[in-house]
């Protein structure tokens, strides 16, 4: 039978993968911690059974275990929530918009440090374009063709300014060159 690995090794093996955030591995964590709890109370229910009633202290709580190898993992760097939102980031950022990345990041309660913030929406116009030029070929034609568009950038959480910019791709260019 193979030995089980503690919470902390299972919250490492994790981080050594990728990046996780606090609740992300909170998560991950917490039932194993209630399954160790179980096979415990199993094993000191049959120890009972053998041995007079012993007085001791309780035993922690799984979420206060977890909580404590969590703590233990940011005060020696292994857990960060600066390197996480950093990562999704950049893992996000060529393919979806501000507020998908900020959603996302606001479901594993991170929050974007300013200057990150700053740098994603100084690059989410030329972030919208690239993502429109890969995905449709041609500008739009029609209305109808113009609304689909639009549609799949907003999908992918690109704001409403940004999509009317971005849609604009090849028609501001050309005005352009014609007042020169």
């Amino acid at each position: 039978m193979k030995a089980q690995r503690s919470l902390k090794g299972r919250a490492l093996q994790w981080l050594a993968q990728r990046e996780q955030s606090r609740s992300e591995l909170r998560r991950k964590l917490l039932p194993h911690a209630m399954a160790e709890d179980a096979a415990e109370a199993a094993a000191a229910t049959d120890a009972k059974e053998d041995n007079p009633r012993t007085a001791h202290e309780p035993e922690p709580t799984p979420a206060a275990r977890v909580e404590a190898v969590l703590d233990w993992l940011e005060a020696h760097d292994y857990l960060s929530q600066t390197r996480f939102a950093e990562s999704r980031v950049h893992a996000r950022a060529s393919r979806f918009g501000n507020l998908r990345i900020r959603q996302e990041l606001k479901q594993h309660q991170v929050v974007l440090s300013a200057e990150a913030a700053q740098a994603l929406k100084d690059s989410e116009l030329q972030r919208a374009r690239a993502v429109l030029e890969r995905k449709f070929a041609e500008p739009p034609s029609t209305s109808a063709e113009r609304a689909r568009q639009a549609r799949f950038l907003a999908g992918r959480g690109f704001s409403h300014e940004v999509i009317a910019r971005a849609l604009r791709r090849d028609g501001a260019e050309q005005h352009a060159t014609f007042d020169g």
